[in-house]
């Protein structure tokens, strides 16, 4: 199975909805038996709940992020990931400089849709993103982009295989 590995700052809005819209979309598109997909935080605290605002915008996309509890990444989350998605070039950075075993793995979300490399904002840091906007572009990259996500996983996982 190829996984997919969802990174945001802190697990609390942006990687979350992203792997959970995945995850709907491994299902929809017939890819159970054949991908995962998951979520983790370069910074943050383990256990916590997804962010309100995340709950109820998910719930626009028909999701449910009610259960989601924040992880923070680790060696042995990142060692069970093929690739590893983030939202924001800082944190391919700090994954790389702390993790340098996981370089081939870790790709900007936008660039691995086939977009120009491009930061997707936190709703919570200093640009104050809207959150509809965030979760929007979010759930767009990867409607249009499955597919080149799912090959890119593939290549990564080959590469290690």
């Amino acid at each position: 199975m190829v996984s997919i590995l969802f990174v945001c700052t802190a697990n609390r809005f942006r990687s979350p909805l992203a792997a959970l819209y995945f995850a709907r979309e491994i299902v929809r598109r017939g890819d159970v038996h054949e991908i995962g997909s998951a979520s983790a935080g370069t910074w943050g605290v383990d256990g916590l709940p997804a962010m309100a605002t995340a709950v109820e915008l998910a719930k626009d996309y028909s999701l449910n992020l009610g259960d989601h509890n924040s992880r923070i990444i680790s060696e042995e989350i990142l060692s069970g990931a093929d690739l590893i998605l983030v939202m924001e070039t800082g944190l391919r950075e700090g994954i790389v400089h702390e993790f340098p075993a996981y370089v081939d793995r870790v790709f900007l979300l936008t660039e691995a849709v086939g977009e120009p490399p491009s930061d997707i904002d936190d709703p919570y840091g200093p640009r104050q993103a809207s959150p509809t906007d965030v979760a929007r572009e979010i759930i767009e990259l990867i409607s249009k982009g499955y597919d080149q996500i799912i090959k890119l996983a593939r290549n990564t996982a080959s590469k290690d295989g």
